[in-house]
Order: structure tokens, then C-alpha cells, then sequence
């Protein structure tokens, strides 16, 4: 099969992707084999691309938001899947089950938690793995390529909404509005919430007044209402401050991104007194991605993708690091 691996972890203008070919996996105990229809391209793939988070396995395949069809199913799979079906491969991969988190439904937490295109073989190639335990059954009516930004982009996305904790008809600030945040805007709406847009770039400023955002303004402009909650999809540490500040009193700010550079000091009275918050979000659930995808197959979503053939995985993501599309881009073997 074609295959991209991280040979050495760097800026991708240096390349540090690799396309080649190698034997198809073979799925082990519990797992399914999977062949790729789609697989988007995550701010994630970037970072573990370019070395801004740590190595967990050396020369990785990147990829974590994988459509496919079950090609072949491993040792001791229950019948929750047969060969044919469609299925989703998400980043959360395997925890432990027993730990404290585990065991108080925080399986986010697990510190032997593993992850897809980090520790494990994604889908930047054209099969993967997974354990069917982690696999997750998809919702009718969209493409393939429409599906994949739905399993971290939409997943993570409904997590940051939820520890942004939205009071009934409030109004959230969303900052960056890229793949993640065009998805949670439109549940959030779903949900009777007031969405205020803080981004750069012309496209991204068109795609949310096209989804009905309440307001559309630059990432660092002041919105036209006090928040009663925020999320930073941007993975950039100085908009902290801008956030808080647009805070209204008891409002929470939830930072969505894995990765974000340093944040600068915060004033107590100007950005945290009065009850304001700031809450961190971790990978997800497997009842996030449940809950997610029960919403996403009960309201139809718009969905803004970017297709690239997978031999163009390097340029989708050399074009994600530039901002070069709004939306999602997705690889289509």
C-alpha cells in the first residue's frame, strides 16, 4: 500500500513526510483492518509533523480521521462489525479501563491512553487498523469526505463546547474558525446559542457569516456583546488574554487545541476576577463521539472540506500550516 511516514520531525516546508510503499497491516487481536476511503487532515497531523509534540513512535503514519470500509476482522472481534461496513477511526485509541479516570468516566485522562497517527499507525495510506472497541459507526446521509472532519475536528469541537459550558440562549465567542469551529458553531446553534466569530482571513470571515454566525469580526476585534463563553480553536497563547478580557462575569474560556504557544501573563482584576475561568480540553470520550455523531446524524451539518489525493498529503498540510483554505482539507486515495 502507499503509506506516508514522519521521517524526521520538522517544519513542513523542510518535508519531513515521506510517501512510500509497504505491506498492507495485518489487523491483530480485536482489531479491524481497514481500507481508507477518506482521511482529514487535522491541526494534530501538523503538530506531530513538525515535532511540536513529543515522538511516541518513530516514523509514524499521521492521521486520525479516518472513513473506511472493514476489510478484515482480527482475532476475537465481537459482531459489532462485519466485513463491508463502513466505520469511522477517531484519535482516541485505547485506555486502560481500570485506572481512577477510567473508572469515573474520564477516560480522556487515562494516562495510558494511546492515540491514532501518534502512537499508533493513522491513515495517511490507504489501510489502517483499529481496535474495535475505538471504532465508531458512522451517520447516513453524507460522503465519505464530507464524514472524516466529523471524527476529531467535529469531536473535539463538541468537547471544548462542552467545557465552554454555554448557558441556554448565551452567547460563545469562537476564535479561529477553521475545520474544528465551523463545525461546533452550527451546534452550538442547534442549541439556541448567539455565535460571535473572532478570526483572520477573508475565506474563514465568509464561511461563518455563511453558517449565520451572529457576528464576524478580526481575532483580536472586541465583540459586540459580553461572552458568556469562549472557545480558542487558534493555537496561539497570546489570544488568552483577548478572551478573558471579552469575558462576561462567570464566563468560561475552554482552550481546545492539544498544542498552544506560551501564554502571557493575565491580570487578576482584568482578566480572571469575577468569577471568569479558563478550562483546558483533552482528546474525548468515546461518549463524546457517540453524542457527537447522534447530533450530527439527527441535524444535517454543512460541511467545508478541501479534497487532496492522498499523494498530496505533504501540500495539504504545507497548505494548512499557511492558512491556505477554510474549512477542512480531507485526503481521497
Amino acid at each position: 500500500m502507499a503509506a506516508w511516514r514522519v521521517v524526521a520531525p520538522g517544519p513542513v516546508a523542510g518535508h519531513p513526510l515521506e510517501l512510500g510503499r509497504e505491506a498492507v497491516p495485518e489487523p491483530g487481536p480485536g482489531e479491524l483492518l481497514v481500507k481508507v476511503l477518506a482521511c482529514g487532515v487535522c491541526r494534530t497531523d501538523l503538530h506531530v509533523t513538525e515535532g511540536d509534540l513529543p515522538v511516541h513512535r518513530s516514523r509514524v503514519i499521521p492521521g486520525h480521521e479516518v472513513v473506511g470500509e472493514v476489510a478484515a476482522l482480527g482475532d476475537s472481534v465481537s459482531g459489532t462489525f462485519a466485513v463491508g461496513d463502513r466505520v469511522g477511526i477517531a484519535w482516541l485509541r485505547h485506555t486502560c479501563g481500570h485506572c481512577a479516570a477510567c473508572l469515573r468516566g474520564s477516560e480522556n485522562l487515562c494516562r495510558q491512553s494511546q492515540y491514532t497517527g501518534w502512537d499508533a499507525d493513522g491513515g495517511y495510506a490507504e489501510f489502517a487498523t483499529v481496535p474495535a472497541d475505538y471504532a465508531l459507526h458512522l451517520p447516513d446521509g453524507y460522503t465519505d469526505t464530507e464524514l472524516a472532519p466529523l471524527l476529531c475536528a467535529g469531536i473535539i469541537g463538541y468537547r471544548a463546547l462542552e467545557r465552554a459550558a454555554v448557558p441556554d440562549g448565551g452567547a460563545l465567542g469562537l476564535y479561529g474558525f477553521g475545520g474544528s469551529a465551523h463545525l461546533t458553531a452550527q451546534v452550538a446553534s442547534i442549541r439556541g446559542a448567539r455565535v460571535h466569530v473572532m478570526t483572520r482571513g477573508a475565506e474563514a470571515r465568509a464561511l461563518a457569516q455563511r453558517l449565520g454566525a451572529a457576528s464576524v469580526q478580526g481575532v483580536r476585534d472586541v465583540p459586540p456583546e459580553p461572552l458568556d463563553s469562549a472557545i480558542l480553536f487558534a493555537p496561539v497563547g497570546d489570544l488568552v488574554p483577548v478572551a478573558m478580557e471579552a469575558l462576561a462575569d462567570g464566563g468560561t474560556l475552554a482552550v481546545a487545541g492539544i498544542h498552544l504557544s506560551d501564554i502571557p501573563a493575565l491580570e487578576y482584576q482584568r482578566h480572571l476576577f469575577r468569577e471568569r475561568q479558563i478550562r483546558s480540553v483533552t482528546a474525548n470520550t468515546r461518549s463524546d463521539s457517540v453524542e457527537f455523531l447522534r447530533i450530527a446524524a439527527e441535524h444535517r451539518l454543512s460541511i467545508d472540506t478541501h479534497p487532496y489525493p492522498l499523494d498530496r498529503a505533504d501540500r495539504a498540510l504545507r497548505d494548512l500550516a499557511g492558512g491556505k483554505f477554510s474549512g477542512a482539507a480531507v485526503l481521497e486515495p
